[in-house]
């Protein structure tokens, strides 16, 4: 009698650590104690694609039962991405979104897929391809002069100098003939080297600072007047100050004067020797140097330019005044 009812004992206690269990085996239900899902969601198409941006998104068809709190798109060179790649940050809540992506290198293939994100998750849309659009090898300014471009190591330059005679928002830069005015600007200005229109097909126009820095813009759009330290990494690149300036100049005599010392333009900038309008406003120097302005200020007076010349294969750098005259090349943003 003892062993029966010990027996009936086991199988109530043995019943009861079943239904144990099965009562709590909701508490393993991949959505969570609140029933939520992570988002879901869809790509959108890849649009507007240059060569350092693009425009995508997504729409999120369901919320998974919780506020979406983030959402975006993010992207990346390999097809296995997360939000630990690039990605944009997009506002919250459901519906549609748009992103910008931005930091693209030319030429090169991306993945990208739309995600959200609430307390359950985050859940992704299908990824998808696209090529970022390779650079054009011209660039137009506003007045449609038409520029050949060179990328030399990390940066992409004109080949030519500028010859522009509106801002990018269209405003004329005046152009300044008289000596005494051109020394007395505190404003943009850009004048013609002896003031001949002659020279500006091989030269382009010589250009005062305070064009440089005006905010309306003097480059293209895409492109800006180089910093000092762009021009920095320009002659790194090249070897340095002693041998940077030969490998920038156009070979030859046809455009510089004798000797034109080291002259290879192997890194195909062709810099050519458009002169300078100097300390009384006059010109000088065509054919014998090229003067480059960069963004660069040095102080109220004062900005940094680089100078190559014809009878040495270095490049120079010096701080001059913001009212003389010189050339101007840009690169691309």
């Amino acid at each position: 009698m003892f062993k029966r009812s010990n027996v009936v004992r086991s199988l109530f206690l043995t019943a009861f650590i079943l239904l144990l269990v099965v009562g709590c085996s909701g508490d393993d239900d991949p959505t969570g104690p609140d029933n939520t899902a992570a988002p879901v969601l869809t790509t959108a198409a890849v649009t507007e694609i240059t060569e350092t941006t693009a425009q995508c998104g997504g729409t999120i068809t369901s919320d998974g039962g919780a506020t979406v709190t983030a959402r975006g798109v993010c992207w990346s060179t390999s097809p296995t991405l997360t939000v630990a790649d690039s990605k944009t940050s997009d506002g919250d809540g459901a519906g549609s979104f748009t992103s910008f992506i931005t930091g693209l290198a030319a030429s090169t293939t991306y993945y990208v897929r739309a995600y959200a994100t609430n307390s359950a998750g985050t859940g992704y849309g299908s990824a998808i391809s696209f090529t970022a659009a390779a650079f054009s090898s011209t660039v137009f300014d506003i007045d449609d002069n038409v520029y050949q471009t060179v990328t030399i190591g990390s940066q992409v330059w004109m080949a030519e100098n500028l010859k522009v005679t509106h801002y990018r928002n269209g405003d004329a830069i005046p152009n300044v003939t008289d000596s005494l005015t051109w020394v007395g600007l505190s404003t943009g200005a850009y004048c013609n080297y002896n003031n001949e229109e002659g020279h500006i097909a091989v030269y382009g126009r010589l250009y005062n600072w305070y064009a440089v820095d005006d905010s309306r813009n003097i480059a293209p759009a895409g492109w800006h007047v180089p910093s000092d330290a762009e021009w920095q990494t320009l002659v790194d690149y090249l070897g340095g100050y002693a041998i940077a300036g030969g490998k920038m100049k156009e070979e030859g005599t046809t455009h510089w004067n004798d000797p034109n010392t080291g002259a290879t333009n192997e890194s195909g900038f062709t810099a050519l020797p458009g002169g300078d309008r100097y300390t009384h406003g006059n010109f000088s120097n065509m054919g014998h140097g090229a003067y480059f302005w960069s963004s660069t200020e040095y102080s109220s007076s004062l900005a940094w330019i680089r100078f190559v010349c014809c009878s040495l294969s270095d490049i120079a750098r010096y701080n001059l005044y913001k009212h003389y005259g010189f050339s101007v090349r840009c690169v691309r943003d």
